[in-house]
């Protein structure tokens, strides 16, 4: 990131003040949208890309709502494997514009979105019996075009080095919980990887509410209706009828334009799209597992082309194994993980471990719903902006959801809707700008050219400024530029430096500093979102009752 670059989030809305996002803030807005204001674009989910086309959106000078019916990144957006990821596994299936765009974005992901929240992350694949000395060479030259497309995309081997075989030793050099018998040697490359998901999903909102955006959470879009039919058979506009998830009954809104954005959830609102979700399940374990490791690991599954598990140490003491890929017929908000993929995914890492993982060792499991493309796209009327991505081979329906593209979709409808689908956490950024140029397009918004390649987030700051700030490392990683305002909330109330429970790095400083800047409205938000708590039961219970505690002794200004 430049200098220039830098902050400039934050700077769009008048520092720290523009960007806070708390409840009198939803309340002052959503008021005003009720009172008949009409904005050029209506934003209805609050995921990663949701927020995403609502930071673009505004960036390019538009009005913005965004409506989200719980609170922001409450599905698919918190589960990911937190991984800002090349597309390794995409190379596998040939897919190479998928691997190709997933290179660019994580560039500019680590270099100028968001430096303070994406880091480099060695993860080392073991050579074992589990994969045979051809098998191996496939990966490696996986490995080698990775890095080919890292030089293209323009990151330099400082943000993230090249990929090389590594000798058994080194192999346990960095992943010292391996087992020796029958390892001989390794491959490691590195890739990006989150400090948390969520916490991107928030920056992005605050973004865009520096710009503008109004951030409207606990608010469920119920209808769309396209009103005034123009010439050319696109709508005029929109009437949006949604219901305040805080009591405020029903609310009329009105847009120019429309994006749907709600992931799993688009057919409610958008019928024509075909999605066939799959479940990607993950483990939560201690990081003694890993013995000390601070490395990844990339543990083939056997009969599998291509598909690997991987354990993810985490900063919190805990290490992510995941993840499965398994077809789903019900969508449900906060989907579970089933017996067969907990035991499947121990088993797998296991095979590898000098200490076997059993159920004793698992501190938690989540899932998230991918919404994966199923088919080819539905036709488009003449005049309407095509697709911007399309599934491949023809967009042949594939009997398994592990074998369906990544790639995404971007379709107006008749009325001028335009939902955008599909794709990956790495990728949002494109599948904002595209689903931002549809929808002027198809409503005719006046609107500047796409700002956020170069575009950082609040927080943000290029790598060196960042190491000088005066705060400890586990909040600079979090929140960047903004860590010493995190520490400067517990300089009057000391209790509120202390974490907020066993087991946790967490202050009731951070917690403070969500409810008046990161819109936090309930106690949920502050365990399960704003922190990730609640990613171990007995944890949650505890940090829940501090939460609540919290919420009724902080006003949120």
């Amino acid at each position: 990131m430049t200098g220039d670059d830098a902050g400039r989030g934050s700077g769009a809305g008048g520092g720290l003040r523009g960007t806070s996002l708390h409840a009198r803030r939803r309340e002052r807005e959503l008021a005003e949208l009720a009172d008949g204001r009409v904005v050029d674009l209506l934003v209805v989910g609050g995921g990663v890309t949701g927020v995403g086309v609502a930071l673009d959106a505004a960036s390019r000078g538009l009005s913005v709502a965004l409506a989200e019916a719980h609170d922001l990144a409450f599905g698919t957006s918190r589960w990911s494997s937190k991984l800002v990821h090349g597309g390794l596994r995409y190379l596998a299936h040939g897919d190479l514009p998928v691997a190709w765009e997933s290179a660019v974005e994580r560039d500019i992901l680590l270099r100028h979105t968001a430096p303070h929240l994406v880091r480099a992350l060695p993860i080392v694949t073991p050579l074992t019996g589990d994969l045979p000395v051809p098998r191996a060479a496939l990966v490696r030259a996986g490995l080698g075009v990775g890095d080919v497309l890292r030089r293209a995309a323009g990151t330099p081997r400082g943000v993230l080095p090249g990929s090389r075989r590594l000798t058994a030793m080194e192999t346990l050099g960095f992943a010292p919980a391996l087992r020796r018998a029958g390892l001989r040697g390794g491959l490691v490359y590195w890739d990006g990887q989150l400090v948390d998901d969520a916490r991107l999903v928030v920056a992005l909102a605050r973004t865009a509410a520096g710009f503008g955006a109004r951030i409207l959470t606990r608010l469920r879009v119920q209808r769309i209706e396209a009103v005034g039919r123009a010439g050319t058979g696109a709508a005029a506009g929109f009437e949006v009828t949604a219901l305040d998830g805080r009591g405020g009954g029903e609310v009329g809104l009105r847009a120019r334009a429309v994006v749907n954005a709600t992931g799993v959830w688009a057919p409610t609102l958008a019928p024509s799209i075909r999605l066939r979700p799959s479940r990607g399940t993950h483990l939560v374990v201690r990081s003694e597992v890993l013995a000390g490791g601070r490395a990844a690991l990339s543990v083939p599954i056997p009969g599998e082309l291509g598909r690997f598990a991987l354990m993810l140490p985490q900063d919190d003491g805990r290490v992510y194994v995941g993840l499965t890929d398994v077809p789903v017929d019900t969508i449900t908000d906060v989907p579970e993980p089933d017996d067969h993929e907990i035991t499947e995914l121990l088993e797998v890492v296991s095979r590898v471990l000098a200490a076997p993982l059993d159920r004793t060792d698992l501190l938690g499991a989540f899932a998230g719903l991918r919404p994966l493309l199923d088919g080819p796209p539905p036709a488009h009327r003449p005049g309407h902006p095509a697709e911007a991505s399309q599934p491949g081979a023809g967009g042949r329906a594939s009997s398994r959801t592990a074998d369906l593209s990544r790639r995404h979709l971007v379709h107006a409808d008749a009325d001028g809707l335009v939902t955008v689908v599909g794709g990956k956490l790495t990728t949002y950024r494109r599948m904002a700008a595209d689903a931002v140029d549809a929808a002027i397009a198809v409503a005719g918004l006046a609107a500047g050219p796409c700002r956020t390649t170069r575009l950082g987030l609040v927080g943000a700051a290029p790598r060196n400024r960042l190491a000088e700030i005066a705060a400890p490392r586990r909040l600079v990683e979090r929140y960047g530029t903004e860590a010493p305002q995190v520490l400067a909330l517990a300089a009057d109330s000391p209790e509120l430096g202390e974490p907020v429970g066993g087991g946790t790095s967490v202050t009731g400083a951070e917690w403070l500093f969500a409810i008046r800047h990161e819109g936090a409205l309930e106690p949920a938000d502050l365990v399960d979102r704003r922190s990730r708590i609640g990613l171990v039961p007995a944890e949650r219970r505890t940090a829940l009752a501090a939460a609540t505690l919290l919420f009724d002794h902080a006003p949120s200004r």
